[in-house]
């Protein structure tokens, strides 16, 4: 159970998420293990069940979510998905909106988030923020997630309680945007960092060392981080159920990265590399594959697995 004093407002909002993918369904879990009244609706039916049985109300469309909630959490896969759950048959933009407010955990374009959150609120006065994550599964499941957020003062500290349900962090980053904007940073380190992890590990195995060790061996020098203790364990044992995140996921953050970078002249060579690396790896695993399956792209015929 959460710590009531940490998450529950005196007056508390009922609840909506829509998205209950890897990373939805636990955050929706968390919302629920603190008592939340939580309105759930996702494409695949099925992945609604298991929540339903925990608690969830079931909505049978987008419209009755927002109809039934005063704020609607979204984690959805990319900007056309989100889209078509606010603007499509019976979206969130059918329904009444006034007072209510949409928090977009997906990760897109700021320019995206900027246009969506526009018409929204033509549409049916919802206000928006856009508060993308990161921590990957293992932060939602375990309540551990950074999340940053674009949007107005006053509608991130009403909806921090909840948040902080599902995340340690939560940080307001400036207006509509700067949470897709910041999350792009993140993506830049951890992109990059899944790639020179993968290398370092590769060369320990190559030389005979056990790189199993590296993260204790590391620990607490200037190499050391959370995705070093993390990633590299998972990449030596080929641990990658459940994924982390699928490399898709990742190289459609990259590709923003270069996209919003040119818009900046901003120089991303690391970041470019990174992003051709995993359109390598989603050429050899797969789309859906754990991004640290980037490691295996360095494998010899009998080291791959």
């Amino acid at each position: 159970m959460a710590d009531a004093s940490r998450t529950n407002p005196q007056s508390v909002d009922r609840l909506g998420y829509i998205g209950l993918g890897l990373m939805g369904a636990p955050m929706t879990r968390r919302l629920l293990k603190a008592d939340y009244q939580v309105t759930i609706w996702n494409r695949s039916q099925d992945k609604m069940a298991p929540l339903v049985e925990a608690g969830a109300s079931r909505a049978d469309t987008p419209r009755d979510v927002m109809a039934n909630s005063e704020i609607v959490f979204m984690c959805v896969t990319d900007a056309a998905a989100v889209e078509e759950v606010i603007f499509g048959r019976e979206g969130l933009s059918s329904a009444a909106g006034a007072g209510k407010l949409v928090v977009d955990f997906s990760s897109i374009h700021p320019d995206a988030a900027r246009d969506l959150a526009t018409r929204l609120k033509d549409a049916n006065s919802t206000g928006w923020i856009d508060a993308p994550v990161s921590g990957g599964t293992k932060g939602a499941e375990e309540g551990t997630l950074a999340i940053m957020a674009g949007g107005e003062a006053a509608d991130i500290e009403r909806v921090r309680p909840y948040v902080l349900a599902m995340a340690r962090r939560f940080t307001h980053m400036g207006p509509i945007g700067a949470g897709q904007t910041t999350k792009l940073c993140n993506q830049v380190i951890v992109g990059c960092a899944m790639a020179v992890l993968a290398e370092a590990t590769r060369l320990a195995v190559n030389a005979g060392i056990d790189a199993n060790r590296l993260p204790e061996a590391l620990a607490g020098g200037f190499a050391d981080s959370i995705p070093l203790q993390l990633f590299v364990p998972r990449m030596v044992q080929g641990i990658h159920t459940p994924p982390l995140g699928h490399i898709a996921t990742m190289l459609k953050d990259l590709d923003t990265v270069a996209d919003v970078a040119q818009a900046t002249s901003t120089p991303v060579p690391m970041a470019s590399l990174a992003g051709q690396l995993f359109r390598l790896a989603k050429l050899a695993r797969g789309a859906e594959a754990d991004a640290l399956e980037i490691y295996k792209l360095s494998a010899s015929e009998r080291q791959a697995v």
